[in-house]
């Protein structure tokens, strides 16, 4: 059996310093372990292979012991990186631990977000593994496994009064290619258009820290991103940065692999079974993203 060991640093509030931390200057720094945690912060999770598990993975991944997994940062508190120049994160810590299952290693590739669903089509990765939300859109390009669940939460300059609702004519921050981006703001402000009222104006920025920082400089007037990622924002802003509006259109994060590949459903069991033995709610907690837990990983599990 092999057994591996993952432990991070745990936060209350998402408080983890990670790339492009906003710090008090109000500017993204990608060196990331100041302020690390003292020791005893977090939970070691011992992973180990699952034989039963481990003898659905496709022939190829069994060959070369590995998962080559596409991914995008820094997307904290999800998948950064450390002062090292190492990609860390909750996504990072849960797949370590899927692997750990299958008995393979997790090989991440650095990719543009819009480029990891064409290049897992293209064979080039075997899985994706950066906050996708799972759609019923993309599943029509690729299938998913369920792992978290997280909604969409906009966040404004403190003592601000913006309503996600009605910010027609405001200047809202989002990272490309994302949910935010391609869908939810477009549609607000579709609906201000419609209503006779003036366009949101929708700026987009390549890092969601970009994003982030050009509202802590008041460039924009708000932000909207998955909710672990605006809360985790919120908290490394200090005080510059506050909420705007409760979280909604809650949905399923998946890991992307090609259409009809059998990897799906071996990466369900593998999560399922750390979800059943509990390491799954350790890994969660570790990073203070436990509100996302799920029950159950789905095959494509998109609920729009």
């Amino acid at each position: 059996m092999v057994t591996r060991s993952f432990s991070k640093p745990a936060r209350v509030l998402l408080a983890l310093s990670g790339a492009g931390a906003l710090m008090l200057t109000a500017c993204a720094q990608n060196t990331e372990d100041g302020g690390a945690p003292a020791a005893g912060e977090t939970t070691a999770v011992e992973v180990g292979t699952v034989d039963d598990i481990a003898a659905t993975l496709p022939q190829k991944n069994v060959d070369s012991g590995t998962l080559v997994v596409g991914v995008n940062v820094p997307y904290s508190p999800n998948e950064f990186k450390d002062s090292s120049g190492k990609i860390v994160g909750f996504d990072v810590d849960l797949m370590d631990a899927v692997a750990g299952v299958l008995g393979v290693t997790a090989q991440y590739e650095e990719a543009d977000f819009d480029r990891i669903i064409p290049s897992i089509q293209a064979g080039t990765y075997d899985v994706g593994m950066s906050s996708f939300t799972d759609t019923k859109e993309r599943e029509a390009t690729v299938d998913f496994t369920t792992y978290f669940n997280a909604g969409t939460q906009w966040a404004q300059q403190a003592g601000g009064s913006v309503d996600p609702t009605d910010a027609c004519g405001l200047k809202v921050a989002v990272q490309t290619t994302t949910i935010q981006d391609q869908e939810e703001v477009p549609a607000k402000s579709e609906a201000c258009v419609a209503a006779g009222k003036p366009a949101i104006e929708i700026v987009k920025f390549d890092s969601q820290d970009d994003a982030a920082n050009a509202l802590v400089l008041g460039r924009v007037d708000a932000m909207s991103a998955d909710s672990p990622v605006t809360a985790y924002a919120i908290k490394q802003s200090g005080d510059k940065l506050e909420p705007a509006g409760d979280v909604f259109d809650s949905a399923p994060y998946g890991y992307p692999v090609a259409k009809g590949s059998p990897l799906a459903a071996t990466l369900q069991q593998a999560v399922q079974y750390l979800i059943d033995n509990g390491q799954y709610q350790t890994i969660a907690e570790n990073w203070g993203v436990e509100a996302g837990v799920i029950d159950t990983s789905q095959i494509n599990g998109a609920v729009s």
